[in-house]
């Protein structure tokens, strides 16, 4: 059961009553203050607070001094030229004409102190109501019991719309009389927001057919807040949550922008989120190893994802390391952990393809490190011409050990296929492909024996089971499951078994973005989170994320530094990505690629001339020489030239030095094709 801000129970209706007004991309929307239009816009008007303040308290002063100066002297020339004075004046007249000059120059000397003070921007800051709630509301919860404010907010929340219905969709659609129990569950706090979002969810799911509604019915009856619950029976992730969600707008919090001049105003001081509209178009991470890419970004991310497919409108594939800390396993439906006796589900190698030459095509992708990508073409053929007459003869597909065997020019393997084949009538169309290949089998340009010693890597008797799926107690895992609300942990077994952990991550990443593009029901958002994606990523792979926005899917990738890329693949990764993200510390020659990909604006530049000071007469010119002979400085002219010129919004040397431990700069791209520039983020708070 989530929390409240403030450290008690979860309140269903108090969660409905906070405000969620319209945002900008990346905005956290619940209890988001757009920012205050009167404010000036130009940067050089804006002060920052304690200039403004100690201008504000100069204004008073000259006002309070500027009256006692103003009204002794007017007052004093009145009583010199006899036109004011008490012996000529009766004591009424004398006090009413005073207080009348004193008005007078109070109320005139409020514009010019006001200007001088910054009052108007005072008030608009501080005092006005939504200056209020953005700046002084925040820094009296920190002065006076965080805790208990929140909670009296949230409780102040819920008993203004207390009277309010959270059921009132399902009690207008005729369900009233199946909500007893659901109501009961409501006034006992026994719903969260997954139960909320999920019931209402499948409601508008099952609303036109009234069979599938009335089955509907009976589960809210019998259940209540546990009606349509996921598969794995579970209505939350494990506890405690990572980060903040809201799973009304389904956006998860990451941090807070920071209120400075690169970034646009609309987003200065807002929380910073993402949802499923941003992940849609894609988000490629980069920094070095302890910035907080896992913590901070993949974590937060894969457990919103895990919380969104268990109210049935997402499903969620993890690829990291068994190291990694990408959340607990009891969060996930399907764990696949090669190389670890214990993991209760092995891994499809062709999970992905609908036909015998797809299948073979990503497996030889796969297969193949970078360095001998110029021989994927042929390794394709040599896998086809295995696997499409292995699938017709025995009806399933190769496990490791038999591609091994066939590539490897087992005569026992290949006398076993086309008798298989002879017999089920399948000889005549797959005679050529089994001919071609054992006609090369032995040759120096055969790629057979390539792709056998690959997968020697994947035929280890500690992945015994994994990838064949002849194993009655570990399934094989397929990736056209993706149609289902499913949480998939891939733990890659990097540090035991590195180069098979590169090709399982490569056929992870390729099967989902083979699945995710072809799925007939795309109603489920498809999430991937790829921990360490240098591996992953390929030609294939870098197409296939061009396609995601249109499949309703999107992936997060993290990488360490771009140089673990082959260079040809780098631009075209930067450009198949809506969002981007840079952590600190990263090498100069990767922040050039995000300075590149995110351009220049136009900055207001002024330059200042100073020139010896030559003006005035005699007198001045002596002064001039004494001021030189006493201070040993000479008196200057300055000249202020103000122009509009291009410059980087981030430079790549401000992305690899200026940035501050726990930041990071993310520009976001959502798949209606609305963009942000880049935005300075606090993932800390």
């Amino acid at each position: 059961m989530p929390r409240q801000a403030g450290g008690g129970a979860w309140r269903l209706r108090g969660w409905l009553a906070q405000e969620r007004p319209g945002a900008p991309a990346g905005v956290y929307r619940k209890g988001y203050l757009p920012p205050d239009p009167a404010l000036p816009e130009d940067e050089e008007e804006r002060l920052s607070t304690p200039l403004l303040l100690w201008r504000a308290v100069v204004g008073v002063a000259a006002y309070g001094f500027g009256y006692v100066c103003i009204s002794w002297l007017v007052l004093n020339v009145l009583a010199f030229l006899g036109w004011f004075s008490p012996k000529t004046m009766s004591p009424d007249q004398f006090s009413t004409i005073e207080s009348l000059i004193t008005i007078v120059i109070l109320v005139a000397l409020i514009p010019s102190c006001a200007r001088l003070g910054r009052w108007v921007e005072v008030y608009r800051r501080f005092l006005s109501p939504s200056g209020f709630r953005r700046n002084v509301q925040p820094a009296l919860r920190k002065a006076v019991t965080d805790e208990r404010r929140d909670q009296q907010l949230a409780e102040a929340a819920e008993a203004a719309l207390s009277a309010q219905d959270p059921w009132a969709p399902l009690r207008g659609a005729g369900l009233a009389g199946a909500l007893a129990l659901l109501d009961a569950d409501t006034r006992a706090n026994r719903v969260n927001d997954v139960d909320y979002v999920r019931i209402l969810r499948v409601h508008q799911e099952v609303a036109a057919d009234p069979v599938l509604l009335a089955r509907f019915a009976e589960q809210l009856a019998a259940r209540g807040a546990g009606a349509c619950v996921h598969p794995s029976e579970q209505r939350d992730v494990p506890a405690p949550r990572l980060a903040e969600h809201d799973l009304l707008v389904g956006q998860v919090r990451l941090g807070t922008v920071q209120d400075v001049v690169k970034n646009p105003a609309a987003h200065r001081g807002a929380a910073f989120a993402l949802d499923r509209e941003l992940l849609a178009t894609s988000l490629l991470a980069v920094g070095p190893a302890g910035t907080g890419k896992t913590a901070r970004l993949a974590r937060p991310v894969a457990e919103a994802l895990c919380l969104q497919a268990l109210t049935r409108s997402a499903c969620a594939v993890v690829v990291g390391a068994a190291e990694a800390d990408l959340g607990p396993d009891a969060g996930y439906d399907v764990v696949i952990a090669p190389g670890d006796p214990s993991s209760p589900y092995g891994l499809d190698l062709y999970g992905a393809a609908g036909d015998p030459d797809g299948a073979a095509a990503r497996l030889a992708d796969a297969l193949l490190p970078d360095e001998l990508s110029a021989r994927t073409e042929s390794a394709r053929i040599a896998l086809q011409q295995v696997v499409g007459p292995f699938h017709a003869a025995y009806g399933r597909y190769p496990g490791p050990r038999e591609l091994r065997a066939l590539l490897g020019d087992e005569e026992a393997a290949w006398t076993g296929l086309e008798e298989r084949l002879r017999a089920a009538g399948r000889w005549a169309p797959h005679e050529s492909d089994v001919q071609h290949r054992r006609g090369r089998l032995g040759r120096l340009d055969d790629p057979g024996s390539l792709l056998a010693d690959r997968l020697a890597l994947l035929d280890r008797p500690a992945f015994a089971g994994c990838f064949d799926g002849t194993a009655a107690d570990k399934p094989a895992f397929a990736m056209r499951a993706l149609e289902h609300p499913l949480r998939v942990r891939v733990k890659l077994p990097e540090r035991s078994h590195p180069e098979a952990a590169r090709i399982l991550s490569r056929l992870v990443v390729g099967q989902f973005l083979q699945a995710a593009a072809a799925r007939s029901d795309r109603s489920l958002f498809a999430g991937l989170v790829v921990d360490d994606a240098a591996a992953a990523l390929d030609n294939a792979a870098v197409q296939g994320l061009r396609r995601l926005p249109g499949a309703n899917a999107g992936a997060v990738l993290l990488l360490r530094s771009l140089v673990d890329l082959p260079e040809a693949l780098r631009v075209p990764l930067f450009g198949a990505v809506g969002c981007r993200m840079a952590f600190p510390g990263i090498a100069p020659w990767d922040g050039k690629l995000f300075s590149e990909a995110w351009g220049t604006v136009l900055v207001r530049e002024r330059a200042v001339t100073l020139a010896p000071d030559t003006s005035g007469g005699m007198l001045r010119k002596t002064g001039r020489v004494l001021r030189k002979v006493l201070a040993g400085t000479t008196a200057q002219t300055e000249s202020v030239t103000t122009r509009e010129v291009e410059r980087q919004r981030w430079s790549p040397s401000d992305l690899a030095h200026a940035l501050p431990s726990g930041h990071a700069v993310v520009s976001l791209t959502a798949v209606t094709g609305e963009q942000v520039p880049p935005l300075l983020v606090d993932l800390r708070s």
